[in-house]
């Protein structure tokens, strides 16, 4: 994805930094946010096979001449003729029509106020929608402060960053889920939490993934309500979307939008890799602080966790990106369960430049698909005898899209699952099973 002028920045750059000579001076007056960091310049990133994933991972002109007649007596004498006044129009009552009376224009305003009224009636069923997702999770919401240290130029600075996150439960209890980047270099003692009604809380316990900027943080003593998570497989474009989250600092802010897209998984996000992408595109303004927040819809579930702004100022220009949830559950699942995220391998290296337009005659039957360049010996895709040049069109259940759309869809399949692909050899269809191991 090229954002022609934009920048790809991560949301949680709200911060405040300090030279380590001068940190009293930042923190001894109170804290204040500063703006955020500028955002990383967007560089369409170079495309590589994508084997390291799936292995490791005008105005219209008239017909014709026209006339235009002046609604203006005209007083210029016609050639050769005796100039004349046209006729003046001196009464309302020579058109057909009184004089409106005060009680008259009255009562056609009370007929359009009360037009109004009913049509506020039903529209402002909306906003009570709105009103009432925000009060449900607001105390679901938790606002993060980050203590981060780092040396620039042989300069050591120090800076609290702000994000967002959200309780949710899981099989092992109520853990806050958030974006990695949100607490990244920071130690379990150097984060604050803090709920919607004022309360504090540290982490106890800290799990991330770098692949998906995925993060999961236990808290002891936790005492707030989880949000209910929703079905992001069932969210469509056009859906109505609410975002919570800590935007420059100012937490707990609700902001109103639609998704936008799906499937964005060809983002420049920083100077980080994220390996499995699949994100939702939406225009509720997100800002920098509102990584890791919830992105919920009119029902009060959660469909992603906000992570991402493509920006040319580091503000809100309409688009913002976030991980589906089904997709962050799942992966913090994997985190509390084992440790780390056990991504699937497959074993093949993929075309990068392969594209719709290259299925030629396929286009009839396929709208899609992932070019095999290569395959390696012993890997689940040679025991499922996939050979150079395979088109593979579908992926347990579901249509590829392309290289990346694949990567992610192995990289997220449970270790040892045997699932069904359909490919296209030589233009004819073929049906294989693969069952995949674990990338590590």
């Amino acid at each position: 994805m090229t954002l022609s002028g934009a920048a790809l920045a991560w949301m949680c750059s709200t911060h405040f930094m300090s030279t380590s000579a001068s940190a009293q001076d930042a923190y001894g007056g109170g804290s204040r946010y500063a703006p955020a960091r500028a955002a990383q310049p967007n560089v369409s990133p170079q495309r590589t096979p994508a084997s390291a994933s799936i292995e490791s991972n005008g105005s219209p002109r008239a017909s014709g001449p026209t006339s235009i007649r002046s609604l203006r007596p005209s007083l210029a004498p016609s050639r050769g003729a005796s100039p004349q006044l046209s006729p003046m129009i001196d009464s309302a009552a020579e058109i057909g029509g009184a004089v409106p009376t005060a009680q008259s224009i009255q009562a056609q305003r009370e007929a359009l106020f009360q037009e109004l009224a009913d049509e506020f009636n039903a529209f402002d069923r909306l906003g009570n929608l709105v009103r009432k997702v925000s009060q449900l999770v607001k105390p679901s919401v938790i606002h993060i402060e980050a203590h981060k240290t780092e040396t620039k130029g042989g300069q050591y600075e120090s800076y609290d960053e702000a994000g967002s996150g959200v309780v949710i439960e899981t099989a092992d209890g109520v853990w806050v889920l958030t974006n990695r980047h949100v607490i990244l270099g920071s130690q379990p003692a150097e984060i604050l939490l803090r709920s919607a009604d004022g309360r504090q809380y540290h982490p106890s316990r800290i799990l991330s993934d770098e692949s998906t900027d995925v993060a999961v943080m236990k808290v002891p003593d936790l005492r707030l309500p989880p949000a209910r998570t929703g079905d992001s497989n069932l969210v469509n474009i056009g859906d109505f979307t609410i975002a919570i989250g800590s935007p420059f600092g100012l937490s707990h802010s609700v902001t109103f939008g639609i998704l936008s897209a799906k499937g964005r998984r060809d983002l420049s996000l920083g100077n980080q890799k994220i390996d499995l992408q699949d994100f939702f595109q939406t225009d509720a303004a997100i800002n920098p602080g509102n990584s890791g927040g919830p992105l919920l819809n009119l029902r009060g579930e959660v469909i992603g966790l906000n992570t991402a702004i493509a920006s040319s100022s580091g503000g809100s220009e309409g688009i913002g990106f976030a991980i589906p949830i089904n997709m962050a559950v799942q992966v913090a699942d994997e985190l509390i369960r084992h440790g780390r995220l056990r991504r699937g391998y497959l074993g093949v290296t993929l075309e990068p430049d392969f594209t719709v337009s290259d299925l030629g005659p396929l286009q009839a039957v396929a709208s899609g698909g992932a070019k095999v360049k290569g395959v390696r010996h012993g890997s689940p895709a040679a025991k499922a005898n996939l050979q150079r040049g395979d088109i593979i069109v579908e992926f347990n259940g579901s249509q590829v899209d392309n290289d990346d759309h694949l990567v992610a869809q192995v990289g997220l399949t449970p270790i040892g699952s045997v699932v069904p692909m359909i490919i296209y050899r030589d233009g004819k269809r073929y049906r294989t099973e693969v069952q995949l191991t674990d990338v590590n």
